[in-house]
């Protein structure tokens, strides 16, 4: 139940680290703003010292729309600023601040055209409308689709009423007031809004790399953690569960050993690569049955491995992992005895019953641990099938808990065992060697 809430708690954390990377965004784009505003203005001012125009009132009057303009903006910078470091800023004013950079362009290209007395033909001709592209890297900078989207759909929708756009009276100043725009003068202060949109964009790649890096840390420390600890376990570290896994929990849960037998024996005079050749082989198919069956691989001990069944029908697949790792072994041991080689057996045992769970150890050295009966039990259950002369023993417990009947599911009922370390009998149901 725990591991469910935790499933579902997943998308709700992603959800606020999500917003609270939005917001983190929405400052670094009002500080840009600011800047942004304050390089305007001193391109404004050097701009105006090198005009010569022969018209002086249109000249101051667009002079003053751009400033208000410049200053309005950085005002929605600094207000966006504030709010954020105040932390009264909501996520919905991103959209508003989004639609305050779109409603400056146009406003601003449109305030120039109609001063100008010029057509929407000419839009591309004021140096307003050269924020266009710094707009959209703003836009890329908040790292939001939905809202990139809707900032292009704004930009473009606008230019093209601009486009549109006719003023009442088109006179003969107006073709001296295109000469002007097209200047030294305009013409550098659109290269330098070219310039600040390329600005913006390499912060944006900044950032994204610092995103990139971030997850290529984490994605780093989680695969150090699952060199120590089960793999299966990475989807609790991921959704930040390692402190509720050091915690630890008390709970029921099917244990499973399994050992090959006569391995020992098998060892002696051979060669260290066809010792380490034949664990190989074991692990790959105790690997593979236990993925199969959704068991935990908890630790190897030598040419013996533990496995752990918790959740949904845990001690039924703990039954399944048994019998599909007995007859998996069995068609090792043939294609080892057709390829001229010694075939060896396994013993396995499962129990089930309470046991504590956790993560154990330093963040240098981090263990998955399982304690309690429970484990001493299901390993002593292993040992036994050396005697009982069986290839598996399984305690009534997990017939029970699986809800399997013995007689039907061909288990043989053996006398009731009395194991070191306990007080009473236990039921026990074993099946001999394929």
């Amino acid at each position: 139940m725990r591991d469910l809430l935790l499933q579902r708690d997943r998308p709700v954390r992603e959800t606020v680290l999500l917003r609270a990377a939005e917001v983190e965004a929405e400052g670094i784009v009002a500080l840009l703003r600011i800047a942004v505003s304050v390089g305007l203005l001193a391109a404004l001012v050097l701009a105006v010292d090198a005009v010569q125009t022969v018209d002086q009132r249109y000249l101051w009057h667009q002079i003053g729309l751009a400033a208000v303009m410049l200053l309005s903006y950085m005002a929605v910078g600094v207000l966006t600023f504030a709010a954020i470091r105040k932390e009264v800023f909501r996520r919905w004013m991103i959209w508003a601040a989004v639609t305050a950079d779109c409603v400056f362009l146009f406003l601003n290209t449109w305030l120039s055209l109609a001063n100008s007395g010029l057509p929407g033909d000419l839009a591309f001709a004021m140096p307003s409308a050269w924020m266009a592209p710094l707009v959209l890297a703003f836009g890329v900078l908040r790292f939001n689709p939905m809202l990139l989207g809707y900032q292009v759909m704004l930009v473009a929708s606008g230019f093209l009423w601009l486009i549109f756009w006719e003023p009442v009276l088109i006179t003969v100043e107006a073709a001296e007031r295109v000469r002007l725009v097209m200047e030294t003068p305009p013409n550098l202060i659109r290269v330098f809004m070219v310039l600040l949109a390329g600005c913006v964009l390499v912060v944006a790649a900044l950032r994204m790399r610092r995103l990139l890096h971030q997850s290529i840390e984490e994605a780093r420390q989680k695969a150090n953690l699952t060199r120590y600890l089960p793999g299966q376990l990475a989807g609790r570290l991921a959704s930040g569960g390692l402190e509720a896994l050091q915690e630890g929990r008390q709970q029921e849960m099917a244990v499973l050993f399994i050992d090959i037998r006569g391995f020992t024996s098998w060892c002696e005079g051979r060669a260290p690569q066809d010792v380490s050749r034949l664990i190989t082989e074991f692990r790959q198919r105790v690997e593979e049955i236990s993925d199969r069956t959704e068991g935990l691989i908890d630790k190897y001990i030598g040419d013996a491995a533990m496995l752990l069944f918790e959740g949904d029908r845990a001690a039924e697949r703990s039954l399944d992992c048994a019998e599909g790792l007995l007859a998996h072994m069995h068609d090792w041991r043939c294609l080892r005895e057709q390829s001229g080689d010694t075939g060896l057996g396994v013993g396995i045992g499962v129990h089930w019953g309470e046991v504590f769970s956790g993560v154990t150890g330093t963040p240098e050295r981090l263990e998955y641990s399982v304690f309690g009966d429970t484990v001493n039990t299901a390993a002593r259950l292993e040992q036994l099938t050396k005697a009982q002369g069986l290839a598996l023993i399984v305690s009534a417990a997990v017939l029970e808990a699986a809800g399997t009947e013995p007689a039907r599911s061909g288990w043989t009922a053996l006398p009731p065992e009395l194991l070191r370390g306990r007080r009473s009998g236990l039921a026990l149901f074993g099946k001999a060697p394929g």
